[in-house]
């Protein structure tokens, strides 16, 4: 059998090859995960829940189809597979809290599709995960439970709002986690991490059952450490969903052409972005090294540009505090969220129950929604940054006419300390590379391309995809992955270490 400890840091294949071979069973990796996740989540504080009932069920159904001589092909993808996932995720049964006091006591009565689908591909659910306040924020410092503490340094922030999904993985505790990627939240924490982080295109994956932020804006998706396993993971949760009339067809198989290298592929590389105001010396170093070693793989690098994407932050704190404060008015004390006590009229009972059950962040997005949704102020806000999501739209759609995929940085530093950034609008610009695609909708990655020079930590290339041509970043990905390995554990967590 193998260490306990030693579950969470194995490639999907590599679980299931040992279960294949009989040199364990789901029931041991499910009871080995839960051994590394309490030995060692104490000090990153990614998991806001467990479910050992749970995966011990879904483990023991894996070993009796293993023993009536089923083979584990036939059981899924994932089969076998811990995976964990972000707490604004439904799962039946867990508290879904969106790591906001408004949800504390809240239990899910369903499960989301993206959720069943990894059940329904044979995953062992092992919890659920640290975020930003319903995913308002990109270092997970907004969580009313406490932030979640980055594996490669404790002192950094993981990045968010998916900062428990990419800890998690980061830290060996769970090989894959599900987040969502509203303006960059699993991309950002990916490259903050050192590991694969995938935001596939608008409508590949369903959002039934996962609490909205921008309902035009969301997309769940997969962290990792190798990009096969993300590859795995999109098989099994992509595809129609009769209870999202967003989501899309999705025939394809992810992992069908990782292995084709980039010969003859056309990568696009935008000059505004490399010399964009506050990208970092050593970020820009590191994506520069990787454009050039994709030349050398034989890729074509081709400058293209978007020239409207400077415009995409503005217009997504139009977009997304709107949408926000629309999703977040359920939250009412009387239909769901907290209610404050003592109060005798409903007003009252209303306001308090907001004002007290709401963090800052939550808070200020929903007043600035509030306020570019009244009378007078829509017309002059709201139309035009729906008038900016067309232009910029269309700059990626004429960009990719002539290239195959964007190589762009995922964020303009590495993970910064806790405390480091107290301003909201310099905490804004951490996803100043990663907003433009959630507005036009196209698919984005981030793949770790090893260290900064400055920091010593992780820093992730940006990967972007014509719209459903997710396939073309994933095999990109694979190359660089090819030439800078799989994303290693932290090393404070490698080799069963509890980050001590």
């Amino acid at each position: 059998m193998a260490s306990s400890q030693t579950f969470g840091s194995m490639s999907v294949r590599a679980i299931q090859a040992g279960l294949a071979a009989g040199e364990f069973s789901a029931a041991e990796v499910a009871r080995g995960t839960f051994e590394r996740i309490g030995a060692a989540d104490a000090r990153v504080h990614a998991f806001l829940e467990t479910t050992e009932a749970a995966a011990l069920e879904a483990a023991a159904r894996v070993d009796a189809a293993l023993a009536a001589g089923r083979d584990l092909s036939e059981l899924g993808p994932l089969a076998g597979v811990p995976v964990g996932y972000k707490d604004n995720m439904n799962l039946l049964g867990t508290h879904t809290t969106c790591s906001s006091r408004m949800l504390e006591s809240y239990v899910s009565p369903y499960t989301a599709t993206c959720v069943a689908r990894t059940l329904e591909a044979g995953a062992l659910p092992v919890g659920k995960l640290n975020m930003d306040e319903f995913a308002f924020g990109s270092s997970t410092e907004t969580s009313a439970f406490g932030p979640t503490r980055n594996p490669w340094d404790l002192d950094r922030v993981p990045g968010g709002s998916s900062g428990g999904s990419a800890a998690a993985v980061a830290a060996g505790l769970v090989p894959v986690t599900l987040g969502s990627d509203t303006g960059g939240s699993i991309r950002q924490p990916g490259s903050f991490c050192g590991i694969v982080a995938v935001k596939p295109t608008y409508g590949v994956v369903s959002r039934y059952g996962v609490v909205a932020f921008g309902s035009s804006l969301d997309q769940v998706g997969p962290f990792a450490r190798t990009v096969e396993d993300a590859a795995l993971t999109l098989n099994a949760i992509s595809g129609r969903d009769e209870l999202d009339c967003t989501s899309q067809e999705v025939a394809v198989d992810f992992t069908a052409n990782l292995a084709e290298g980039v010969r003859g592929m056309r990568i696009g590389v935008v000059p505004a972005f490399m010399d964009a105001a506050g990208l970092t010396s050593e970020v820009r170093d590191k994506v520069a090294e990787a454009a050039a070693k994709l030349e050398e793989l034989g890729a074509e690098l081709v400058e293209v540009e978007l020239p409207n994407a400077q415009a995409a932050m503005s217009a997504y704190y139009v977009l997304g505090p709107c949408e926000a404060f629309s999703n977040l008015a359920r939250f009412d004390s009387v239909r769901y969220g907290y209610c404050d006590p003592g109060h005798k009229d409903l007003g009252g009972q209303y306001e308090a129950s907001r004002a007290n059950g709401f963090g800052p962040e939550a808070r200020r997005r929903i007043m600035l929604g509030s306020y570019l949704l009244s009378a007078g102020v829509y017309d002059k806000y709201y139309y035009p940054a729906q008038q900016v999501r067309t232009l910029i739209t269309q700059d990626y759609a004429r960009a990719f006419e002539q290239i195959d995929c964007i190589l762009a940085p995922v964020a303009p530093r590495t993970a910064f300390r806790f405390g480091e950034i107290a301003d909201p609008t310099e905490m804004y610009l951490s996803d100043m590379f990663t907003i433009s695609i959630n507005i036009a909708g196209n698919g984005g990655m981030s793949m770790p391309i090893g260290l900064g020079a400055e920091t010593g930590m992780p820093v992730g290339a940006q990967l972007v995809a014509p719209a459903f041509r997710d396939k073309n970043m994933l095999r990109v990905a694979a190359a660089l992955e090819a030439v800078y390995g799989p994303a290693p554990v932290a090393p404070d967590f490698a080799d069963g270490k509890a980050g001590e």
